[in-house]
């Protein structure tokens, strides 16, 4: 990645992120980016930056929910498809789904396990927020057992003093993991 680019990014996301105190509880500082993605110029700068870090992919992976939104924006970039990641029951069968628990309870994501070619397809896995790992892990190992390669994956931060980035390269020690900031 450039470092103009992720400048650009960083400068961004420090400019207009949002901090929300106790949410989704108590103790937890959430940092919330829907104002750098309404921001045109953030939207620009984050999408540029984690496009550099795709490599050569055929499709790019979003997570639910604003992984959806940079997925997108992301793959027309990049000038390929883009699929959903969602969570469960939000897709009509058949689905592949994969459970995994999160800091503060479990969850479950689901992709087509038809209309949607995947098997040796080069996915870009892009997500928001790297936490505790377990949404990306999911979403890679879902991603694998529908017979996709994820070789790449970023996210727009990574949250400073949670075990995100360990799991999820201990889970998956080839993976190219890109963080934008940390915060």
């Amino acid at each position: 990645m450039t470092a103009p680019a992720l400048d650009r990014a960083r400068d961004a996301i420090a400019a207009h992120t949002r901090l929300v105190p106790d949410f989704p509880e108590p103790g937890i500082q959430f940092k919330d980016l829907t104002p750098v993605l309404a921001d045109p110029d953030g939207l620009a700068s984050v999408t540029a930056a984690l496009a550099e870090a795709a490599g050569e992919v055929d499709l790019v992976a979003g997570i639910d929910a604003r992984g959806f939104l940079l997925g997108g924006a992301i793959a027309l970039h990049l000038g390929v498809g883009v699929v959903a990641v969602r969570k469960a029951g939000k897709l009509p069968p058949p689905v592949h789904a994969e459970s995994y628990d999160l800091e503060y309870g479990s969850a479950c994501l689901e992709i087509p396990a038809d209309g949607v070619a995947l098997a040796g397809r080069r996915v870009f896995v892009v997500d928001d927020v790297l936490a505790t790992g377990g949404t990306l892990n999911a979403a890679i190992a879902l991603l694998t057992a529908a017979g996709a390669r994820v070789a790449t994956a970023a996210v727009v931060m990574e949250i400073d003093g949670l075990p995100g980035r360990d799991v999820v390269l201990a889970a998956h020690p080839d993976l190219v993991l890109t963080g934008l900031t940390t915060g």
